[in-house]
């Protein structure tokens, strides 16, 4: 019996990594492509600031086409414009499922749910309500390796940005905030593991600092700008 279509919302981060890894081993859905949403005017991926280029390289190791949503601003109007014309091009083709790797967030799977439910298509969450602790412990034991691309710096310090996340640096995380960096604490790029044929390589470039608006100088985010190698 044919598996049913899905696409995979695709952010490059450990979280979509094992969600993406996790649904692939199950074997009950196929996998069609992954969807990605990305800033039009700097070709990046929202909040991660990772380039497009990277992510073009992680789908052609892993395998899976991948499909981008542009959006012009970071309106949450623009935002459902891109995703949901996206959705209904993927629905055309028969899709019939859409993957997240979200885990405990209530509000924004419940968001998801109802811009899914207006096109007709139904969301899944291979790692929905899971210790997260218990899942980075299983993201290193698959192998996967991945940088922290950007940290909150109400936790973190301009030092932490660009680093390797390791078992260590969970072990370290400052009080109150989460493994997986669930509440937006850190983000990351994962560059290696058993999803991937073959490493994506990339250097550590410059390191910005960008205030949130109305922000206090905690209420702000320490980037580091990951590079193709050799670019």
């Amino acid at each position: 019996m044919p598996r049913p279509k899905a696409v995979f919302c695709w952010s490059g981060g450990k979280d979509s990594a094992l969600a993406l890894y996790r649904i692939l081993q199950e074997n009950r859905f196929q996998v069609v492509s992954l969807l990605t949403t990305l800033e039009q005017d700097h070709r990046r991926v929202n909040m991660h600031r990772v380039q497009e280029q990277l992510l073009d390289e992680q789908a052609a190791a892993i395998g899976i086409p991948l499909e981008k949503a542009w959006v012009n601003n970071k309106s949450n109007h623009a935002y459902e414009q891109a995703m949901e014309a996206m959705f209904l091009l993927q629905k055309s083709s028969g899709v019939t499922h859409v993957v997240f790797g979200d885990i405990f967030l209530t509000d924004l799977r419940a968001y998801r749910e109802q811009m899914l439910q207006r096109v007709g298509l139904e969301a899944i969450f291979p790692l929905w309500q899971q210790d997260t602790h218990s899942l980075m412990r299983e993201f290193f034991r698959y192998g996967f390796r991945t940088v922290i691309c950007c940290v909150s710096a109400a936790f973190f310090t301009e030092e932490d940005a660009g680093k390797d996340l390791d078992a260590g640096f969970i072990q370290q995380l400052p009080a109150g905030v989460d493994a997986c960096g669930e509440n937006g604490e850190f983000h990351t790029f994962c560059y290696s593991g058993p999803l991937f044929s073959k490493p994506v390589l990339f250097t550590r470039g410059e390191k910005t600092f960008e205030l949130l608006e109305g922000g206090s100088t905690q209420n702000g985010f320490w980037f580091v700008d990951l590079l193709r190698a050799g670019k």
